[in-house]
């Protein structure tokens, strides 16, 4: 898609470490009752983002915003590879079919978090702008996935056969991860969002790929000797925290859409056999690697890792039954983690790129992560509203501000592997051609919507609360 020469600059001037700095506001109009009796005469704050009680109004334009952005940049037409022109003869296989190149990657594991997102924003918003989006590109995927597996088979990706990365961009084939995946990358996020689709009764017939996909992630995926998931990347027999993402909620989906537990118990397992490893309950964050044959296992705790992480949780939490032996343990290490991050979030709401270490850059998609799980677990009861409501709201605020208004997310860092020293965190670019950047911001943004919607945030002497407003 040709972009201008505007856009391009902006794009190149993107791909920087440091976040630039925000200007300084003050609350939004109408964001919550303020106590009239509390030294009105006092001068205010201001703070270098909105401030104050969540707008569901104002959460609606801004993921709306985003979709309306996706919706142009993401088509979903089969083309000439050669000349561009559009594929409309689907009753004999043509090598030199592709998919229109748009500015992302629709059927890689981050977009699976984008149709997810959708899917949640129109189930609480009730905007069909958001349910169309998925319901197109899936019934698009069920309509051409026979056709593109009937094409010769494409040259071997890199990652296959569990050697991890991949991404959903095989050579040849623009379906190869769809059709024939080769990494928990190309399974896991994609086969959650179809099922979630498919339960909401959208998308056309997705059971084909559905089984397809979690027959990898049970059968095919390379593991430890004890079953725990892993890669041959960056050396072998290392856990990636990316995959507790990359797997769990897929797992959890198949066990609600089928009733059947082994799927539950395999997503507890994982969770748990990560945790053993990587989890540190002392600091209550996790590390992103861990290696099998080091010794010592250094923790290095990326932001968006953790965010892969506490998502699963909630996305098992979400459909694991309540009698099951293992809920009452994932929940535990979920609130250890809310509080862990308690007590490193910034002061403009946003999380670092290495969670404690501040003098690394604020990072976009970690935040709207975190503030959709902490959201969703106060939305749930699964913590407490008082102590963490004003957490996940300063969380949404800081996230708005990094939206722009075309709908671009800014300041997210781009893919990324596992490294063992700080510098390489700490140099990761940003871009807002990042794509895992966009669907943790739906998903904040339709938490949000829900959360303001209950009226139980408000301003109660000038500070955000949870609770009933009170006098002097």
């Amino acid at each position: 898609m040709f972009r201008s020469m505007k856009k391009t600059a902006k794009i190149v001037a993107s791909l920087v470490v440091a976040a630039p700095a925000l200007a300084q506001t003050t609350p939004p109009p109408g964001a919550g009752i303020i106590n009239p009796n509390f030294n009105a005469s006092r001068p205010r704050a201001t703070y270098p983002m909105p401030y104050g009680a969540p707008i569901a109004e104002e959460a609606l334009k801004v993921i709306g915003r985003v979709v309306d952005y996706l919706a142009v940049n993401t088509p979903a037409r089969v083309v000439s590879r050669a000349t561009g022109a559009e594929i409309t003869d689907f009753t004999a296989p043509n090598p030199d079919a592709t998919l229109e190149r748009g500015s992302f990657n629709i059927v890689g594991y981050e977009w699976g978090v984008t149709y997810a997102g959708m899917l949640l924003a129109a189930e609480a918003t009730g905007d069909a702008r958001f349910r169309d989006y998925v319901d197109q590109r899936f019934k698009f995927f069920a309509a051409k996935a026979p056709y593109f597996r009937s094409l010769p088979a494409p040259e071997p990706a890199p990652g296959a056969n569990g050697q991890g990365g991949g991404g959903g961009r095989g050579r040849g084939n623009p379906l190869r991860a769809m059709i024939n995946p080769g990494t928990l990358d190309d399974s896991g996020s994609m086969c959650a969002a179809m099922i979630k689709a498919h339960r909401a009764g959208l998308g056309g017939d997705l059971r084909p790929l559905i089984d397809h996909y979690i027959a990898w992630i049970m059968n095919k995926q390379q593991r430890l000797a004890d079953g725990t998931f892993s890669r041959s990347r960056p050396l072998p027999d290392s856990l990636w925290l990316d995959d507790l993402y990359m797997s769990v909620p897929a797992l959890a989906q198949m066990g609600k859409l089928t009733g059947e537990p082994k799927y539950f118990d395999e997503a507890v397992r994982q969770i748990n056999q990560f945790a053993a490893r990587m989890f540190n309950r002392e600091k209550g964050l996790w590390c992103h690697g861990w290696i099998q044959s080091m010794t010592e296992h250094p923790e290095f705790r990326w932001a968006r890792a953790n965010g892969w992480a506490l998502l699963a949780m909630v996305e098992l939490l979400d459909v694991l039954p309540e009698n099951h032996p293992g809920r009452a343990g994932i929940l535990d290490l979920y609130r250890a983690h809310v509080r862990g991050l308690a007590e490193v979030q910034g002061q403009d709401g946003r999380w670092h790129q290495l969670l404690d270490r501040p003098d690394s850059y604020l990072e976009t998609s970690a935040t709207a992560i975190y503030a959709f799980c902490i959201a969703r677990g106060v939305n749930r009861g699964w913590l407490d509203a008082q102590a963490r409501g004003p957490m996940a709201v300063l969380a949404w605020h800081a996230v708005t501000t990094q939206v722009d208004g075309e709908g671009q997310v800014e300041n997210v860092c781009v893919g990324t592997g596992m490294g063992f020293d700080p510098a390489f965190y700490y140099h990761r670019p940003v871009s807002p051609l990042a794509a895992h950047g966009y669907g943790p911001v739906l998903l904040a943004g339709a938490e949000m919507y829900t959360l303001a919607k209950t009226g139980k945030a408000i301003i109660n002497d000038e500070a955000v609360m949870f609770g009933r407003a009170t006098g002097m």
